[in-house]
């Protein structure tokens, strides 16, 4: 307990590999919660959204923080402001690619 200190800056992650693609801020992902924890797991499953930050607890847990690209909320997200930023560990999202998503459209 002497190394922690609560004041110190989290680990800042440029990527983090996800099925073998490597993620980046700004990359599209299909959401699939795995723990099915509350309402919102089941309501966010099968979404779209964007990478807002890649972050690291103290247990070294990834997470990424992610916005839900069809939240009319979404500008509070990108703010960092509760209710519109959702947090899902890597194994529970799968890359998409732009392509994929233009091929989906209506």
């Amino acid at each position: 307990m002497n190394d922690w200190n609560p004041f110190a800056s989290a680990p800042i992650r440029e990527s983090v590999q996800v099925f073998g693609v490597e993620l980046r801020k700004g990359d599209r992902v299909r959401l699939w919660p795995q723990k099915r924890a509350d309402i919102l797991d089941l309501a966010l499953t099968g979404k779209v959204a964007t990478i807002e930050a890649i972050e690291e607890d103290f247990e070294n847990q990834i997470h990424l923080a992610v916005i839900i690209d069809d939240d009319p909320g979404k500008d509070f997200g990108a703010l960092r402001q509760p209710g519109h930023r959702f947090f899902f560990l890597p194994e529970e999202v799968e890359p998409v690619s732009l392509e994929a998503l233009e091929e989906n459209k209506p």
